[in-house]
């Protein structure tokens, strides 16, 4: 027994790191028919970590700080030009961040979109899946929070408008905004709180959701694009599922062709196009927070905008906008009910019949028209469309106890096939 066998001995006998390799990477059997849909939940395991490490350098730089310094320019706005300017690779580690965020969005919205179409939140993986919703909402937050920091015109006018948007829930509404901000009006109690909760809170519960979710994922088994659980069919020696191979070496490798692809997108949007023509970072946040001075059209960045497009659609009751703010959140809450509004007596979308097809088609239009639609000024045209794919969003969800129960299925396979 070499050196390096006895260390390992020694920490065994204190620590399951062994036991632990094998239970979630050396023995964890996956099924053999995964693609490329797969690669996107290592992908957001990937995205999370970047943003962790660039967000360590980032604050190593950046004062969360409203007051105005000798030239009449907000502090933490200072700071974020500081970094872009002067700090060595500091532009880098800015743009890394930045484009990360909205690289996270991107990553976990095709992640739940193969959940949707392989059915991966149905029994006995609805935990695995509210998991990960509640790590989308705290996705949310922390992007929220983060977008204020750079103290730009849209940051600090963005968060304005969100944060009043609470004041219109019955009786505790003002008190609710203004425990919010910390402050009557967005200013420096905000900045601080929102810095805190985005570098150290937030964080936090990311990480221990992660943690919940990837634990419960290898409890009960990956799913695949047949649907089928392989856990049914074991070779009768071994107990290993005939379908199942070892998650590494076969999907570690695989994955880290996504990785390359994935660095090579992500590397030309940061190196070439880092602000994606405003989408990614836009114009007014480059201008400082100015509170006299309101930009003409306030949006939240695009990740956002399915939902805003939705508060916005709905007209305000008796001078309130409570209807609205009431349909965004449940917009968003609605995907926790996904494991008990799908009657099906199948998972995946390959031998589904042609009505639930057509509904998660037009869900999809319908939440990428939201989205634009989120982007642009308010207009009684845009308005009435986006009421429409506002309908068609929720008619998805709505539904679907009738659509999945009528509609004409395909038998599931005994096996995978591939």
């Amino acid at each position: 027994m070499n050196a390096l066998q006895k260390l390992l001995g020694w920490v065994d006998d204190r620590f399951p790191l062994t036991a632990t390799w094998k239970a979630h990477l050396s023995e964890y059997y996956a099924p053999k028919n995964f693609n490329f849909w797969y690669f996107f939940g290592s992908l957001a395991l990937l995205v999370l970590v970047l943003q962790i490490v660039t967000g360590i350098f980032l604050v190593m730089h950046y004062k969360p700080d409203a007051s105005l310094n000798a030239a009449g320019v907000p502090v933490a706005f200072a700071s974020v030009e500081y970094i872009m300017r002067d700090v060595d690779w500091g532009w880098l580690i800015r743009y890394l961040h930045s484009t990360g965020a909205s690289a996270f969005f991107v990553v976990v919205y095709l992640h739940m979109f193969r959940g949707l179409i392989y059915g991966s939140y149905r029994k006995p993986r609805e935990l695995i899946w509210i998991f990960g919703v509640i790590i989308y909402l705290a996705l949310m937050a922390e992007a929220f929070m983060g977008y204020l920091l750079p103290w730009g015109q849209m940051s600090y006018w963005g968060a304005q408008v969100i944060i009043n948007l609470f004041a219109a829930v019955p009786f505790i509404g003002n008190d609710l905004s203004l425990w919010i901000r910390g402050d009557f009006v967005v200013g420096d109690a905000t900045l601080n709180r929102f810095f805190s909760f985005h570098v150290i809170a937030v964080p936090l519960v990311l990480l221990a959701l992660v943690a919940a979710h990837l634990v419960a994922l290898h409890e009960v088994g990956s799913n695949n694009p047949d649907g089928v659980e392989i856990k049914k069919k074991k070779d009768p020696q071994t107990g290993i599922p005939l379908d199942g191979i070892p998650f590494h070496p076969y999907y570690t490798v695989k994955d880290i062709l996504g990785v390359v692809v994935f660095l090579i997108v992500f590397s030309a949007v940061v190196f070439f196009a880092p602000e994606m023509g405003g989408y990614f970072l836009e114009a007014n946040n480059f201008i400082p927070a100015d509170p006299l001075k309101t930009p003409p059209h306030i949006a939240p960045v695009w990740y956002f905008t399915p939902y805003y497009a939705i508060l916005r659609a709905v007209p305000p009751l008796l001078g309130s906008q409570f209807p609205g703010v009431l349909l965004m959140g449940v917009a968003v809450m609605i995907f926790f009910a996904l494991p008990w509004l799908d009657r099906s007596p199948v998972k995946s979308i390959r031998y589904r019949g042609p009505i639930f097809k057509w509904f998660l088609a037009a869900f999809v239009v319908s939440f990428i028209g939201l989205g634009w639609l989120g982007i642009l000024p308010a207009t009684p045209l845009y308005t009435w469309i986006a009421r429409g794919l506002s309908v068609v969003y929720f008619a998805f969800f709505l539904l679907m106890p009738w659509y999945t129960k009528i509609d004409k299925t395909k038998p599931e396979p005994e096996r995978v096939t591939g």
